[in-house]
C-alpha cells in the first residue's frame, strides 16, 4: 500500500490556500513530496472564481465586500464557489501515478473514487454524476450561470438528484492538480447575491432551480454533521477509494515560506484576481 501526505491546514485565507496548492503541485513535480491529499478550510469565508471566469461579466463584487467574503482566482476551471460551511479538499498526483486514466474526465472518476465512499461513511446514498441527455450535455457546454453548483458535470458526487460536491482540476508539470467542495450547509440567498443577473426575476428563477439541482450534506440527515466528523469520513474514504496510506505531513519554515510569498505575490494580487 503506498503512502501519500496527509495535511489538515485548518482555515487559511483565500490567498494562502491557492497558494499553498501551487506550491504542493510545484513540489510534487520535483519529487520532493509524495502525493498529497489536504483537507482545509477559509477565513474569511470566500467566492472563489474558475481561472477563466470574468469578474466583470459574472459576480457582483459590490456583495462579495457588504458580505465580508474574500475573493480568490483558483488556478483551476470552473464556476464560483462560496467556500463557507464545508470541507474543501485537495488531491496532487502525478499524471503517471499507477492506475491513473490519462483523460481528464476518467481521472476525475478515480480520484472522485475517495469523495464517494466518503459519503456513505456519513450514511448518504452517493453516486457518480453523469450527464444523459442533450439538455444536460448542453448546460456543461453552456452553463446558464456562474454558480458552480448549478449542475453537475461528469463524475461529480449527487445524492437524490442534487449535487453534493463540486470540483475542478488543473495539469500542470505532469501533476494533476483537484480540489473541491464538500457542502455542510449553504446559504443560498448569499451565494446568489454574489452574481450578477439581468433582473431580478432571472435570479429568482435559476435561485429556485438551483434548489433542485444542489443540496449540503446537513439539509439530506437527521443529525448535523461536525467539521471533525466529515474529514475523518473523507480521510477514511481516500484512503479506501485510493487504496492509500494517508501520513501527517508537516511544512518546513522554508516552505511555509515560500508558501506566504507566493500567497501575496500571486494570489493576493488584483492582478490575477481580476485580469479576466
Amino acid at each position: 500500500m503506498k503512502q501519500w501526505a496527509f495535511i489538515d491546514s485548518g482555515e487559511r485565507s483565500p490567498g494562502y490556500n491557492m497558494a499553498l496548492d501551487e506550491a504542493l503541485l510545484k513540489w510534487h513535480s520535483e519529487g520532493l513530496i509524495p502525493p498529497v491529499i489536504r483537507f482545509y478550510g477559509w477565513n474569511p469565508p470566500t467566492l472563489s472564481i474558475g481561472y477563466f471566469q470574468q469578474v466583470e461579466r459574472d459576480i457582483n463584487l459590490e456583495a462579495v465586500v457588504e458580505h465580508n467574503l474574500g475573493f480568490v482566482r483558483r488556478p483551476t476551471g470552473g464556476r464560483a464557489v462560496l467556500h463557507d460551511k464545508e470541507v474543501t479538499y485537495s488531491v496532487i498526483v502525478t499524471e503517471d501515478y499507477p492506475n491513473m486514466p490519462t483523460t481528464v474526465r476518467e481521472a476525475y472518476r478515480v480520484i472522485s473514487e475517495g469523495l464517494l465512499i466518503g459519503f456513505q461513511r456519513l450514511g448518504l446514498d452517493a453516486y457518480f454524476a453523469v450527464p444523459e441527455t442533450e439538455k444536460e450535455k448542453a448546460e456543461l457546454r453552456a452553463p446558464r450561470s456562474g454558480v458552480c453548483f448549478d449542475s453537475p458535470s461528469y463524475y461529480e458526487l449527487v445524492v437524490e438528484g442534487r449535487k453534493v460536491a463540486g470540483s475542478a482540476q488543473t495539469r500542470q508539470k505532469g501533476v494533476i492538480l483537484q480540489h473541491g467542495s464538500i457542502l455542510l450547509d449553504i446559504d443560498e440567498d448569499k451565494l446568489f447575491d454574489c452574481f450578477k443577473f439581468k433582473n431580478v426575476r432571472i435570479r429568482e428563477r435559476m435561485q429556485r432551480g438551483f434548489r433542485k439541482k444542489a443540496v449540503a450534506i446537513n439539509a439530506l440527515r437527521s443529525t448535523p454533521v461536525s467539521m471533525q466528523e466529515a474529514v475523518e469520513a473523507f480521510y477514511r474514504g481516500f484512503e479506501d477509494g485510493l487504496g492509500i496510506e494517508l501520513v501527517p505531513y508537516t511544512l518546513s519554515d522554508e516552505q511555509k515560506e515560500f508558501v506566504s510569498q507566493l500567497a501575496e505575490e500571486k494570489y493576493a494580487n488584483d492582478n490575477w484576481n481580476y485580469s479576466k
